[in-house]
């Protein structure tokens, strides 16, 4: 067994436990492999261990990416920053966008989302911690903003993704994936049908877990630590 098959064994393994610890179906959470960075032969590597579904946060990288394995019916999500001058390369090429976090993104993709391709799936980014160096919109734009995007053609909007301030501390990590999951749940109070919380990362995929993740998106534990030029 590769060490990439291996990483993935013990990840599937870490998200059937922190889910079976809070009550939940392990099939709930679906896992996201973050390939950013890396070559394509390790996803090809994490495609032979039963993995279908990679995250990019680079548009030229994830495209590259996309089109190389074009033959393995995999699923491309979108979860870095995107500038609207990038736009129209990922509604051709990914399924999924994580990271939206202002309506002319949205307007943008929505535009340029090809016909023959299904509805483009989308979340929008908040900024539960409130960083400065942080994307995502405010916790109290983010309803306006739902409403907005589940307007739009060629989109199908499915939920909210947040990426927190890092903490070693359980308790610490779980209170922004609760912020989230709160807010999402108002959100659907409101009357949008979203089903989906892409939060927690190697590090703390057990508190968002615990908090009610639908989608982890998982790199270093699966790939290793990343080396950047």
């Amino acid at each position: 067994m590769s060490a990439i098959a291996s990483n993935l064994q013990a990840v599937r393994t870490r998200i059937a436990d922190a889910a079976k610890a809070a009550g939940r179906s392990p099939e709930s959470v679906s896992l996201l492999a973050v390939s950013k960075t890396w070559p394509l032969g390790h996803v090809l590597e994490a495609v032979a261990a039963g993995q279908v579904a990679f995250g990019e946060n680079y548009v030229q990288e994830g495209v590259e990416k996309a089109e190389a394995s074009a033959g393995h019916s995999l699923i491309w999500h979108f979860i870095g920053p995107l500038q609207s001058n990038k736009t129209r390369p990922v509604a051709e090429h990914f399924a999924w966008v994580h990271s939206i976090e202002r309506l002319k993104i949205a307007e943008r993709l929505s535009a340029q989302r090809p016909d023959h391709l299904p509805p483009l799936q989308v979340c929008v980014q908040v900024n539960v911690s409130g960083e400065a160096s942080k994307s995502g919109c405010a916790p109290d734009e983010a309803l306006e903003l739902c409403r907005a995007l589940a307007a739009l053609p060629r989109l199908r909007l499915r939920g909210l993704m947040a990426i927190p301030e890092p903490s070693d501390d359980p308790a610490a990590q779980r209170a922004p994936f609760r912020q989230l999951r709160e807010l999402f749940e108002h959100i659907r109070a409101s009357g949008l049908p979203l089903d989906t919380l892409s939060m927690g990362m190697s590090h703390d995929l057990e508190a968002a877990v615990a908090e009610g993740a639908t989608i982890v998106r998982i790199g270093t534990a699966i790939f290793g630590e990343r080396h950047y030029a």
